[in-house]
């Protein structure tokens, strides 16, 4: 996902513009269009800090990572159970490393700005593609389970929070005959997630 912003001349420091202006050699001009860039890579870098916390404090974040012994804090399964199990992820996996490692990999890039002072902004960010490409069920690796936990998931009804050495997790197990009538509660997660975030970004140099 590629973000791109137009931060005026405006909002600048004085020195890059004044340099602008007086056609400064491009040694001096040079440093300070660094000086100005690194305003804004901190920025980004803060934001970027703030957008994988709020990640990992998301409730099914959490309740994943958590593990098997982990309680139903999403309330996707009617707050029985926990999503680790009833996903089916292998014991002792770390199914929302991947999704940090993507959202690591944001970045930023600026370009000198033009006679007017202003400066282009161009910030990569992962889709809502890019991360359900990297969480396929392990059941069904065609379905990812992010994007399953926006639109729902079946089978909650012959879901059983049980110990046994058979399942992925052994802590969770599906059974032959259905013992309750409840249904699987979909909830914002990624797309929510990236569209929030999405916004924050465009905000670099403005706030």
């Amino acid at each position: 996902m590629s973000i791109k912003i137009s931060v005026n001349k405006m909002l600048l420091d004085k020195e890059i513009k004044s340099s602008i202006a007086k056609k400064n050699n491009s040694a001096q001009l040079k440093r300070n269009i660094e000086a100005g860039n690194k305003l804004l890579i901190k920025e980004f870098e803060e934001i970027k800090k703030e957008m994988i916390k709020d990640f990992l404090n998301l409730p099914v974040t959490r309740e994943i990572s958590a593990g098997p012994t982990a309680s139903n804090i999403s309330r996707t399964l009617q707050g029985y159970g926990n999503l680790f199990t009833f996903i089916g992820f292998d014991s002792g996996s770390t199914p929302i490393a991947p999704i940090v490692e993507l959202l690591e990999k944001t970045k930023i890039e600026i370009f000198n700005p033009n006679p007017r002072g202003t400066i282009k902004v161009r910030i990569e960010m992962p889709s809502n593609k890019d991360i359900f490409a990297i969480t396929p069920l392990p059941w069904a690796t065609g379905i990812s389970w992010a994007q399953s936990i926006e639109r729902g998931l079946s089978g909650l009804g012959w879901y059983m929070k049980k110990k046994s050495d058979s399942s992925r997790s052994t802590e969770g197990i599906q059974i032959k005959n259905k013992i309750r009538n409840v249904k699987f509660s979909n909830t914002k997660y990624i797309s929510h997630f990236l569209t929030k975030w999405n916004k924050k970004f465009s905000s670099i140099g403005k706030r």
